[in-house]
Order: C-alpha cells, then structure tokens, then sequence
C-alpha cells in the first residue's frame, strides 16, 4: 500500500468521526430545542400584563395571574441561598484546604450523597423535621428543603475552584506570616470567587425549577403572602395546579407559566456561563 492511500483512510476516518460528532450533538439538541419551540409556541400567545400583576381568580373563573406565586418563588430561593451559599462555600473552602484530614473526606462523601438524594426525598424530610413541629406549611419549611438541595452543589464548585487556586499564592500568605486560616480567607477565597459564583447561580437555575419539596413545605396560596411562616405561593406548584385542573383558561396560563419559569432558568444558566467565561479568560493571563 501506498503512503497516500494510509494519509487518505486516515482523512476519511478523521472526517467520519467528525460527522458522527456532530450528528451526536444535533441528536442531544433535538429534545432542548423541540421543549422550547413547544413552550414558547404554548406560553407566548397567554402572556399578558395582568399575568405578572395580578393575583389567580377563584377556581371556574377567567383571568388573573401569578404575580404572587413569581414573588413567592423569588423570595423562596433568596431565602435558601441566604442559608446555603455561605454553609456551602465555607464546607467547600474546609473540604479543599484540609482535604488530608478524616472530616473533609466526610464531608466530601455527605456532599456526594446528599447532592444524589431524590428531590421529593428531601421534601419529606424538611416535612417531618419543619413543617410538623411548626404545625403549618410555610416559607421557611420551602426555604430549608431548596437550601438543602443548594448546599452540596455550592459546596463541591467551591471545593474545586479553590483546588484551581496556585499553592503560590498560599505559599506566599504563610510566608508573610499569616495563618492558614487567614490566608484561605483573605487570598484563595477572592481568587477563586469568581467560579464560586458561578457554582451558586447553577445551583440557583436547579431549584428553580423544583416542584416536589414545595408540595410538602411550602404548599400554595392564592394570595400574597408576606410573612414566611405561612404558606406561600411559588411559580413552579401554581403550574403544577393549573396542569391538572379541568379549565382550559388555567391550562393556558399554566404555559404562560412554563415559558416565564424556562426564561428564568436560561437567563441564570447564561450569566453563569459569562461567569465561566470570565474565570476563563482570568485563568489565561
């Protein structure tokens, strides 16, 4: 055989491989793209303004809104990264800086189980330990089980980032004389930052979208809510209600719902992906 046939069979197999890439990845696009034709096609011709102002109308009637289950979503994930992100930045940074010790490989492998334990598992377990000993449904119950599912997420992005960080820069704090603790807190924490928070947006974008924890503690309500000890409305179990119920108007803005919750969700994943970016272009210089 000649050297030219062994350079063609390799351009041709180079060019097969390449093919079957690419096919690979239109085959895993096709259900993300046909989801959100489907959803936009459905939700875009129900939103309105009276959607994202005006409260639900008693069951039978046409109209209203979800303006308190959107608040209500938004104040049940500020409420769990206000518990999660810090446990769970502070867990990462104990797991990467003294990750020779028994406790940070504990720690390690909670987070690992923790992170593969079903959704609805969690909200039984935020059921029995918040929401029986309060004897209602509540924000703070919805709080908990989403900060739950956040913690170990925040907590391994952290861990990893800071692996990232030079041991120079760690090197140079203790050799001017700061401690351990000192140097993880004032120099690797702020350099690794910018992926920490990228890891939080990620996990944010994840419980967004989570319904079954919030059926078992936050429950529903069909009015504002301003205090976090009742139960309060989220955007996720209001489409949740609406897609089961027998009225084609709740049906329409049940998808009105799905298209604002998806928009939510992809303008997180986005920012955080201008984060990784950023990190990216850092990592370069």
């Amino acid at each position: 055989m000649t050297p030219g046939w062994h350079l063609r069979r390799r351009k041709l197999v180079s060019a097969a491989m390449t093919g079957a890439c690419a096919l690979a990845v239109l085959v895993a696009l096709v259900p993300l793209a046909s989801i959100l034709v489907f959803i936009v096609a459905r939700g875009l011709s129900s939103l309105d303004w009276d959607f994202f102002t005006k409260l639900p109308k008693p069951t039978g009637e046409a109209g209203g809104g979800m303006a308190n289950a959107i608040a209500g979503s938004a104040k049940l994930i500020l409420l769990a990264s206000l518990v999660a992100v810090p446990v769970g930045v502070l867990a990462g940074l104990y797991v990467a800086e003294y990750r020779g010790r028994r406790l940070a490989s504990a720690v390690r492998f909670a987070a690992d189980v923790l992170n593969g334990i079903p959704s609805i598992v969690v909200g039984i377990f935020a059921y029995g330990t918040v929401v029986l000993p309060m004897h209602r449904f509540s924000a703070i119950a919805g709080a908990v089980a989403l900060a739950i599912m956040m913690v170990p997420l925040v907590a391994r992005t952290t861990e990893e980032m800071v692996l990232l960080v030079p041991e120079m820069l760690r090197e140079g704090g203790m050799a001017l004389g700061a401690t351990r603790t000192q140097v993880a807190f004032s120099l690797v924490l702020p350099a690794a930052l910018p992926g920490i928070l990228t890891g939080v947006l990620v996990a944010v974008a994840r419980i967004a979208g989570e319904t079954a924890p919030l059926l078992f503690t936050s429950f529903n309500n069909q009015f504002w809510s301003s205090r976090i000890d009742q139960p309060t409305a989220s955007l996720t179990v209001q489409i949740y209600s609406y897609a089961i119920s027998p009225y084609d108007d709740l049906h329409r803005q049940a998808w009105a719902g799905a298209l604002v919750l998806v928009v939510l969700i992809l303008a997180v994943s986005l920012l955080a992906r201008l984060f990784t970016r950023r990190l990216e272009r850092m990592a370069g210089r």
